[in-house]
């Protein structure tokens, strides 16, 4: 019941299956074909052993089982050989589609992720839930498929020659391939399910560890953060001994099993088989048929004993929606063309049981503009950057690029808005690579040029491998004003005409602060900046600032102007600049 609820709302396995259904069927019927080889191989080698024992006055009389004896021995691993290549192709291009999949869902909340998933269940989705779809085909769907078409055909070639013992041996087959899986599944599921748990918050915790092993070391906590998750590592490990031994004993049953089916097939062709000399030599090929086929039964119970890892991964993936596009007709905006962005009345809130957070805000940014959005924390400063770059939609109001609604140019928006933020994301590849991605047509001597221009020039050229110097995990190789000044020269080479600058020189020094503040409004002239910050560090540098509160906008203006006429701004100035 379970199974066939699983799939009964699946579109992750489902639709990959009738894909590639032709594939799927070569690849079963091969593996069909590899088992009566191998089947058939023992079967004639058994007879012409049997056969030549007898001394045959003629030699041409085994010439044919011979013949066929080599056939098989040549067919089981070419087919064998086939037969792998056409799974793992399958799979592979399964997989391929899957992974592709999995990213265009998770790319499409791309900028709500963290809220809506832990990274640890992203990393599980990544590494865990694909990996078992895949295993789910190799060790499951096919090894099952195959038993269960040589069980049929096996037990009525028998039940042709005798049905009493067709049937006999069907029941005894059916505890092999169904009755044992099933009850493997029963005994495991549970077992697993805890495994597959321990895992989960494994990967939850650490990643948390390690993204705040400087805090567990500050702290002075650096035994307490090795010995976290050794509970849960014993744990699992405990549990896996535990799965390991029963697999064990159970393949030791299904041994057993299959040795009582051999003694019921030499009891069976001894009484029916042995009336003439020409029978008896099929007693000892019938035998010896059966064994090579223990190799296809007994894996079964295995595939069916990983079904509750597979189900998880199949009812977790489906659970993944991506977020519908319901966007409007989209329209061509030239970068070149960019005038101004309006912003009429908008209010804003995540939810109907949250407050409000941005009520009634408007404002006019012309081109070429420098405008800083000033506030507390948790007001909604980088809310509205989101907004203005079309991330979120206000439930009242609209925002406007040109007159044309932001949603409208959703598309291409990469043509009209630059962001740099509080952690640029740097690959841990070359510096080259990493500044490209700002426009990957660009030449070598652009991507030198920008980094020129963000005074990166003179460090990268002192470094051994110069412009082929490798970033680093997350940037690790270079300060924290340095990352930012990369993350510039990306933006340089994008080349789009409003920049949005979301608070990046937080947790600088106040030198390095500066430096960058005085760099970014340097380098980015002609571009139409919206930054959002927390203090008034720099606030030269822009033309027009506003300053929220929680319920409106409580000053705006240019800084020269608020300096001379609003007391509470010139009060907020002289204690951000220690005056």
């Amino acid at each position: 019941m379970n199974f066939f609820k699983t799939f009964k709302h699946d579109t992750w396995v489902k639709p990959y299956i009738k894909q590639y259904k032709g594939l799927l069927i070569t690849v079963l019927l091969l593996g069909l074909v590899t088992s009566i080889c191998a089947s058939a191989l023992m079967f004639t080698s058994g007879y012409t052993i049997d056969k030549a024992a007898t001394h045959p006055v003629n030699i041409l009389l085994i010439y044919v089982p011979i013949l066929l004896t080599r056939a098989f021995g040549i067919g089981r691993p070419t087919f064998k050989y086939i037969e792998r290549l056409k799974s793992h192709n399958w799979v592979l291009r399964v997989t391929s589609n899957l992974r592709t999949r999995l990213y265009t869902t998770l790319e499409s909340d791309a900028a709500f992720l963290n809220e809506h998933h832990k990274t640890g269940d992203i990393m599980g989705l990544l590494s865990e839930d694909i990996s078992h779809l895949q295993n789910l085909y190799l060790r499951t769907v096919f090894p099952t498929v195959i038993s269960y078409l040589l069980t049929i055909i096996g037990s009525l070639v028998l039940g042709i020659y005798n049905p009493a013992f067709g049937f006999f041996v069907f029941l005894l087959l059916a505890i092999e391939v169904l009755i044992v899986p099933l009850a493997s599944v029963a005994i495991e599921s549970a077992r697993r399910e805890r495994q597959k748990q321990i895992k989960a918050d494994l990967y939850t915790n650490l990643t948390d560890n390690i993204l705040g092993a400087d805090d567990w070391i500050i702290s002075g906590r650096k035994d307490d953060f090795k010995n976290l998750s050794a509970k849960n590592i014993s744990e699992l490990n405990t549990s896996k001994n535990k799965s390991k031994s029963f697999r064990r004993n159970r393949d030791l049953f299904l041994q057993l099993i299959f040795a009582g089916i051999a003694i019921c097939f030499i009891i069976f062709t001894n009484l029916t088989m042995t009336d003439g000399q020409e029978q008896a030599n099929f007693v000892s090929a019938v035998v010896l048929c059966l064994f090579p086929l223990s190799e296809t039964f007994i894996p079964v119970s295995q595939g069916y004993e990983e079904w509750p890892e597979y189900r998880d991964s199949i009812l977790r993936l489906n659970t993944l929606k991506p977020v519908e596009n319901n966007l409007p007709k989209q329209v061509e905006l030239d970068p070149a063309d960019f005038s101004d962005i309006e912003i009429n009345n908008i209010d804003f809130e995540y939810d109907a049981d949250s407050p409000i957070l941005i009520k009634n805000f408007s404002q006019e940014i012309k081109k070429g503009q420098k405008v800083a959005l000033l506030g507390p924390s948790g007001i909604g400063k980088t809310t509205i950057l989101q907004l203005i770059l079309g991330d979120l939609t206000p439930q009242k109001g609209t925002i406007k690029v040109n007159g044309h609604n932001v949603q409208e140019i959703q598309e291409h928006r990469e043509q009209i808005f630059s962001v740099l933020n509080q952690k640029p994301f740097l690959f841990n590849t070359s510096i080259m690579n990493n500044v490209r991605l700002g426009n990957e047509n660009k030449s070598d001597s652009e991507v030198k040029s920008a980094l020129e221009k963000v005074g990166l020039k003179n460090l990268v050229e002192s470094l051994p491998d110069k412009y082929e110097t490798l970033v680093g995990e997350n940037g690790s190789n270079f300060s924290g004003g340095e990352q930012e000044r990369l993350a510039l020269a990306r933006i340089l080479l994008q080349d789009a005409p409003v920049v949005l600058l979301d608070e990046p020189t937080v947790g600088l020094d106040p030198i390095t602060e500066n430096d960058l503040l005085t760099t970014f409004f340097s380098v980015l002239h002609d571009k139409t900046i919206i930054w959002v910050t927390h203090h008034l560090q720099g606030i030269d540098h822009v033309d027009h600032v506003i300053f929220m509160n929680s319920e409106e906008i409580e000053m705006q203006g240019s800084p020269h102007e608020l300096y001379q006429t609003n007391k509470h701004f010139n009060e907020l100035y002289k204690m951000d600049q220690g005056l």
